[in-house]
């Protein structure tokens, strides 16, 4: 089995050593290349070529955002930041490396503990096993961002699609679940989507934890609906995009009103989108349409199968589209997905079944 070869970029000498030790002791990871900033990592990226850079944020001589961008402007690649600034207290932050490009980030230890470090092996061996095979594509540089200021981009409503009127359909709600390196895929479909869709969009998304405010506020620029974390007692509202809240899982109760549930020890992704959908299915039977985009493992399988016999609509994100295909190939193992679409045309797929 072919490993995925990482460049790790770390000004902290220790954390690079550890990092370096934690990395390697795994087998499907191979790390070609380190450095100690921006400047230096662009050199070693450019002789290893490797599949996956992970870089901390905060270096001198040019910081993680700046090789961020450098990198998807000239040669873009996977990239998760791995740094202290990207926790809950520091949304600026996330906002800004997602809208540069990153494909995830990850927050590290508080310490420069080798315990702390081997707590998180796994789940970071993860997040770079699934990156390792996402396509990503070159981006320009983007206008400054301001606080208040939200940028129109190439994506988001800039009041040309076509407002929906007179909508009659089955379907009143739509879920959406995805892995690690789903964030931009997320963000390509909302921001197909007009201002006054007219149903609720209930996201569950595998993320580190004390990132999801940060991507919350990135959606909301980057899209011209409402975009919030999910709130106990709230009933889904159109137009508005719904989050699943970390270190829970997200359902619904018999009046379709949001709850939250504690996550059983046995599952390995929390929120689960397995159980977002199997709660959704249950109240809106084939009132529904489920999404399931790429990512590594089995979560979203059995609640796309859910959706299935509930009479609900299922989509998947094709193979092509990059990402580890774990989830929907098991669904499609399944005979859950009854649409095998492209990332660029879920959205009008969607809109298409509201006018039908």
């Amino acid at each position: 089995m072919a490993t995925n070869k990482v460049v790790l970029i770390e000004d902290s000498p220790v954390a690079l050593e550890i990092l370096q030790r934690l990395l390697n002791s795994s087998p499907d990871v191979d790390v070609v290349g380190v450095a100690r900033d921006g400047a230096e990592g662009l050199e070693v990226i450019t002789k290893t070529k490797p599949d996956v850079i992970c870089t901390d944020f905060m270096m001198e001589n040019m910081d993680g955002l700046e090789l961020t961008k450098r990198v998807m402007a000239d040669d873009p690649r996977p990239i998760l930041v791995i740094s202290n600034f990207v926790q809950k207290t520091d949304v600026d932050n996330v906002f800004r490396l997602l809208q540069a490009g990153a494909a995830d980030v990850f927050p590290k230890p508080t310490t420069d503990s080798p315990t702390d470090y081997e707590r998180l092996k796994s789940s970071l061996v993860a997040k770079i096993k699934v990156l390792s095979s996402m396509k990503v594509t070159a981006r320009r540089s983007q206008q400054p961002l301001s606080g208040s200021v939200k940028p129109i981009t190439s994506g988001a409503f800039s009041g040309t699609q076509p407002l929906m009127r007179n909508v009659s359909s089955r379907v009143k709600v739509i879920a959406i679940g995805a892995s690690t390196g789903g964030l931009q895929s997320i963000q390509k479909i909302l921001g197909q989507l007009p201002s006054n869709f007219p149903l609720p969009i209930i996201c569950t998304v595998h993320v580190s934890t004390g990132v999801l405010s940060g991507l919350v506020n990135w959606l909301s620029s980057e899209c011209p609906l409402k975009v919030k974390i999910a709130e106990v007692g709230e009933t889904p509202a159109p137009g508005t995009v719904y989050f699943a809240p970390e270190k829970c899982d997200l359902e619904v109760d018999f009046r379709g009103k949001f709850i939250y549930s504690n996550c059983p020890v046995e599952n390995k992704h929390c929120p689960s989108i397995n159980v977002a959908f199997k709660s959704l299915a249950q109240f809106y039977g084939k009132a529904m349409a489920g999404v399931l985009l790429t990512g590594l493992g089995r979560d979203g399988a059995e609640g796309l199968q859910a959706i299935v016999q509930a009479g609900g609509i299922t989509v998947a994100q094709d193979e092509k589209g990059g990402g580890a295909f774990g989830m929907v190939k098991e669904a499609i193992t399944m005979e859950a997905v009854q649409q095998v679409l492209t990332i660029e045309k879920i959205a009008p797929f969607l809109l298409k079944t509201l006018s039908e």
